[in-house]
């Protein structure tokens, strides 16, 4: 589900109500060792709560003093941001 390459954190399958707990706490150890960038090319699926889990990991970056930066975010995901209001905050982390 969530495997590292270098700096980069690779997500694989799907990313939803159900996959999303257990992703949350996934990239703390990560953060603490500097990886920031998390790629969502592997991504299969996605709902609202893979908004809600880019928010939480921008906010865990922050208290771990790492830059976190989404790439390949899937173009569903980018339009769940703007209708929840929070695509700047999403997409201003995408590469």
């Amino acid at each position: 589900m969530l495997t590292r390459q270098g700096d980069t954190l690779m997500l694989e399958g799907p990313v939803t109500f159900d996959t999303v707990p257990l992703l949350v706490g996934a990239v703390d150890e990560h953060f603490r060792a500097g990886a920031g960038t998390i790629d969502f090319s592997r991504v299969t699926e996605i709902d609202s709560s893979a908004v809600a889990l880019a928010l939480e990991w921008l906010r865990q970056g922050a208290l771990a003093n790492v830059g976190v930066r989404f790439v390949h975010l899937p173009q569903s995901m980018q339009n769940l941001g703007k209708l929840y209001g929070v695509s700047e905050i999403v997409m201003s982390a995408s590469a």
